[in-house]
């Protein structure tokens, strides 16, 4: 009897077990599907791509004039401010001209002795002649003063000559800038004793609108370029300031100049850039970044934060089709642009590549992409 209970509790217990785990899976229902992952993609679009070949550069000056005296003297004043823009022709020094007229006063003085003497031989040698036609001289006497004639005539010759230095000397005091441009400051002070063959000039005129951008690159990869150049097509130049915030100088100028040689101890040639400078942002000796674009063509970026190396080193990006499925794609890259490659095959225009998430996800995978806008355009 007491065996008969027991089993009949034990019976009850297990069916109010059992209805009790019936009522929770009737309340928790059927286990729910994981959701499909959240990746961001990137629209591919054909953009412009160029080709640049990127060299160290150095500004120079397009044009650059010595201020120097002509003649010796006293700078009596100058006639610029320091720093100013000057023109060509612009009076820019006065040396002391005291010497140097009272000089031309003296020539213009000679001047007028030698004509009057050489009137006066001319006149005596036309009485010589009538009278050695009457024998009255000799012809010695006529041909003697015929000489000091030509000796008189000679003379004006000289004494016009030294007129003309004398100008010379005298405009010289005035220093004129040789150049249109920005001119330094001043190496001298009124009161200094200048001469004209002196080592230190007056001052430095610069002309900064253009200005060259000086690069150097190695002889064989010069050859392409050259070929490049052969064309009628200029080659843009643009101007990096500061690589680490990728500043640009607004104005783009072109490559116009290659040396034919390469230099035997480094095995480079020189290259040259003509740049506007406008605002004379650009200085001599300025050190630069120069890209010269070798050609802009159209082509399709891919972000290198996309792709995948894999270990034969071909490059991998997920793409999500239209099923919102991944799909690997192996692509070629021939060059590279900022921070993207340009894709020759693997992807096509409006292809969807994931740029961030693709680590979560295997080729087949549904996922839900996020868009962050277009590649290139």
């Amino acid at each position: 009897m007491k065996r008969h209970f027991i089993l009949s509790a034990v019976a009850f217990l297990l069916l109010a077990l059992a209805g009790c785990s019936e009522q929770s899976e009737q309340q928790q229902g059927p286990s729910a599907e994981a959701p499909p992952t959240a990746v961001t993609v990137i629209t591919v679009e054909r953009s412009t791509v160029p080709d640049i070949l990127a060299l160290p550069g150095r500004v120079s000056a397009y044009r650059q004039s010595q201020v120097r005296p002509q003649v010796a003297g006293v700078i009596t004043e100058r006639l610029f401010e320091e720093g100013a823009v000057v023109e060509k022709g612009q009076q820019l020094y006065q040396i002391d001209d005291a010497r140097y007229k009272a000089e031309l006063a003296s020539a213009r003085a000679d001047l007028k002795s030698a004509e009057a003497n050489l009137k006066t031989l001319e006149a005596k040698a036309a009485r010589y002649k009538n009278l050695l036609s009457g024998n009255s001289i000799s012809e010695q006497e006529y041909d003697d003063v015929v000489a000091q004639a030509d000796q008189a005539q000679a003379q004006i010759g000289v004494a016009q000559a030294a007129i003309d230095l004398a100008e010379v000397n005298v405009e010289y005091t005035k220093v004129y800038a040789p150049i249109s441009g920005q001119i330094s400051r001043s190496y001298v002070t009124e009161g200094a004793l200048v001469t004209a063959n002196q080592s230190q000039e007056l001052a430095t005129i610069t002309k900064l609108d253009p200005v060259f951008i000086d690069m150097q690159n190695s002889g064989k990869a010069i050859i392409e370029l050259r070929r490049s150049m052969q064309g009628e097509r200029a080659m843009p130049v643009e101007v990096v300031l500061d690589e680490r915030s990728n500043t640009t100088y607004e104005q783009r100028g072109e490559l116009k100049f290659s040396e034919v040689t390469v230099d035997e101890t480094t095995g480079s040639v020189t290259l040259r850039a003509v740049v506007p400078n406008p605002d004379s942002v650009l200085m001599p000796g300025l050190f630069v970044k120069a890209h010269i674009i070798k050609s802009e063509d159209q082509g399709l970026l891919v972000p290198k934060r996309a792709t995948m190396r894999q270990p034969d080193g071909s490059l991998v990006v997920y793409v999500v089709n239209q099923q919102n499925k991944v799909e690997a794609r192996t692509i070629e890259v021939p060059r590279s642009y900022e921070s993207n490659y340009l894709a020759a095959s693997g992807v096509k225009e409006g292809d969807k590549v994931i740029i961030a998430g693709y680590q979560k996800v295997k080729p087949g995978a549904t996922v839900t992409p996020q868009s962050k806008g277009h590649q290139g355009g």
